[in-house]
């Protein structure tokens, strides 16, 4: 790291305050070897903790800095591995909160960009969000919007973001650690204002999350997989009672659901055998049966799943 920037960081630090001068001067430093430094990111982090207000340059710079740091300091390039994700961590909860947007923004922009990165950073950033959501308090909830228990536009568009990034699982590959996140916010804020943003963020990551698992594509880590068998292992999800509530509930839909996740044999429609107390141990079945029995009820966003995957399924 060299001197001039050293310097420049500490005043700024010590000021409470980064003027458009200091942020062009740190560009200028920190970049005018090619690189950006462990040293030098960690100062922008030291910087970032000092101050107040954080002017639209400083936000910039920090979000390319850092993010040139992780992904390009060292080789193979775009990627994140373990101990750059823990490093990065670290740095952002260094109190224990992810104080600012900016410092969740650094990680957002890194899972975006990154070709892979560890389950652990995005399951940071959903964390984060979820509690937000949940709290009513966090780096989104600046500018007036500190009730709980609703799920803002900016908090959407941060998941939305996350959760279809091409790092980790693969691009628009959804987890269910991620899918069972979104029943969780569903469960939580169905009675509350979301943002408009909200109801296709749920719809798209739930029905991803299930083509995937149709499909069997080939993004599937060891810890996943392992967690799909001991899934798979639970029997205490009741597919014939949920199945049969549906078809009672949504007669409309009773003869489409033995074609549901791509089942057009012509044997008896998975309602039928809910019906006469057949067994049915698809995955998707036992998963969808378990999270929509969560609550007890089948409300409209659950209504407009299954009527989606329905659709997908023909």
């Amino acid at each position: 790291m060299t001197t001039q920037f050293t310097e420049i960081a500490q005043r700024a630090a010590a000021d409470g305050d980064v003027t458009a001068d200091e942020v062009l001067a740190l560009r200028r430093q920190g970049w005018g070897d090619g690189i950006i430094t462990r040293e030098e990111a960690e100062a922008i982090f030291a910087v970032n903790n000092a101050i107040d207000e954080r002017s639209q340059e400083w936000c910039d710079f920090v979000v390319e800095a850092i993010g040139e740091f992780v992904l390009n300091g060292t080789e193979p390039r775009l990627q994140c591995d373990d101990s750059e994700a823990e490093w990065l961590i670290a740095q952002v909860d260094h109190d224990g909160v992810c104080e600012s947007y900016v410092e969740l923004e650094v990680i957002v922009r890194i899972i975006e960009r990154a070709e892979n990165v560890p389950t652990r950073l995005k399951d940071y950033v959903i964390a984060q969000v979820e509690n937000e959501v949940l709290t009513g308090t966090g780096p989104t909830r600046h500018g007036g919007e500190l009730s709980d228990t609703h799920v803002s536009s900016a908090e959407a568009r941060i998941l939305r973001r996350v959760v279809f990034a091409s790092g980790g699982h693969g691009p628009a590959a959804v987890s269910r650690h991620e899918a069972e996140m979104l029943f969780r916010l569903k469960d939580a804020t169905k009675a509350e204002a979301n943002a408009p943003e909200w109801d296709d963020l749920f719809l798209d990551g739930v029905a991803n999350f299930m083509r995937g698992f149709a499909f069997q594509n080939a993004q599937l880590d060891h810890s996943r997989r392992r967690g799909l068998e001991e899934f798979m292992a639970d029997d205490s999800a009741n597919v014939g009672r949920f199945l049969g509530r549906m078809a009672k509930q949504v007669p409309h839909v009773r003869n489409h659901f033995g074609k549901v996740f791509g089942k057009k044999d012509a044997g008896p429609s998975i309602a039928d055998q809910a019906a006469t107390g057949h067994e049915v141990t698809d995955f998707e079945q036992q998963w969808l049966d378990k999270m929509i029995e969560g609550d007890g009820e089948v409300d409209d966003l659950e209504r407009r799943l299954i009527a989606r995957i329905i659709e997908e399924g023909e």
